[in-house]
Formats: C-alpha cells, structure tokens, sequence
C-alpha cells in the first residue's frame, strides 16, 4: 500500500497484482476520518481490482478530514451546501485525474462512500455519471437538495447502486437510508438496498455483499 502526493488529494493506493487497465474503486471516507480508513476493508474485496482511498481537503484536527463543513444541531445535522459544490467538482477533477493516471477498464471508476463519503458518492453520480461503473453508498443520505436534473437522469437511471444502512445507526437514522432507496427505486434501473442490524459502521455481512457486488458488475 502506498501513499500518493501526485495528484490534487492525497490518497493511498492499493494496487493488484496486474495493475495494467484494472478496475478502479476510490474509497471516501466519512466526516472526521482519513484515507487509512476504508481502505483496511480492500483486502476481502476483489483482488483484480486497483483501491484508491482518498483524503478529503477539509481538515479537521490531526489526522481528521472532511469533505465539506458540517454543523451538529438539537434538529439534526446541517450542510453548507456551498461548500459541498466545491468540494464535489474538486472530487470530480480528482477523479478525472485518476482516470487518465492509470486507464482503467472503461476508463470509469466505482466510487465506495462511508456517511459524508456517501453524500459525495451520490453528489458525483448526480453530476458526472458517465465517469462512474457504479456506486456504493453505506450510512449515508441523499442529497435532497442536489438531485439531478432532468436532462442528466437517463445516464444516472443506468448506473448500479448498492445502499447499506445499520439499523441503529444514531448519527444518520436508518430513515435516512430508507429515503435513498425510495428515491433511488424511482430513479435507477440497478439497485441492492440491505439494512444490517449494526450502528453507523459496516458490518461483515455487509463487506461480504460488497465483494459479490463488485465481482459482478467488474466490467
């Protein structure tokens, strides 16, 4: 596993053993963390793949990150939605870079996001979804105040989705989940929705569905 300064966020890369033209999964952390987080789940996933974990720009405290600022209040969590824009185009050149550094298969990506990684999971396949092979978006929400337009609806209707919520999950209630699969069962022709009997983590379960998922929709 190597860390990389090369491009515009910092990441660490996991790369397989024929690294030429593999399949891309870049990995976003949730609100608070770093990019030596998910990237501990690579290894039970498939091996063929390059994993990418990115560091998001905000940062926090020593070794904490974000993808934009959040605010913790008695109704819930707030956005500044503002800064999220931002911080989305930011990611999307990011992968664009990362997408012309190592060609992968299609020259798409996956995108893996964990809470806050999971809203920019979503904002990206909202915006730029013919860079995408498919999205994994675990303890997050739906932006529902950045939902697509319309005129960029029929690219995201044929990416694959698959959504994991704990159903104990205090910080993002299982609610949120459910709202995403709702929306998203209107909206995409490809989606796996599981809840798992856990808080705002992954559960083992969950990894399992994540390594079977990707295998099959590999490109």
């Amino acid at each position: 596993m190597l860390q990389r300064n090369n491009l515009s966020l910092t990441y660490l890369e996991l790369s397989p053993a024929k690294p030429e033209n593999a399949p891309l999964l870049i990995m976003l952390h949730g609100y608070g963390s770093n990019e030596k987080d998910l990237i501990q789940i690579a290894p039970a996933l498939p091996s063929g793949f390059r994993y990418i974990s990115a560091r998001a720009p905000q940062t926090m405290d020593y070794g904490m990150y974000g993808w934009f600022p959040l605010e913790f209040t008695p109704n819930g969590i707030t956005v500044d939605y503002s800064a999220a824009e931002l911080a989305l185009q930011q990611f999307i050149d990011f992968t664009g870079e990362l997408i012309r550094e190592y060609r992968p298969a299609g020259n798409k990506v996956f995108l893996m996001g964990f809470s806050q990684g999971a809203v920019m999971s979503y904002l990206t396949a909202f915006n730029a979804p013919e860079l995408l092979h498919g999205v994994i978006a675990l303890s997050g929400q739906l932006p529902e105040k950045s939902l697509p337009t319309e005129t960029a609806k029929p690219a995201l209707k044929r990416l694959p989705f698959l959504v994991m919520h704990g159903i104990y999950d205090d910080i993002l209630p299982i609610i949120k989940g459910r709202t995403a699969d709702e929306w998203l069962q209107q909206n995409v022709d490809d989606l796996t929705y599981r809840e798992y009997p856990v808080a705002h983590q992954i559960s083992d379960s969950g990894i399992e569905l994540i390594r079977t998922w990707l295998e099959e929709k590999r490109p």
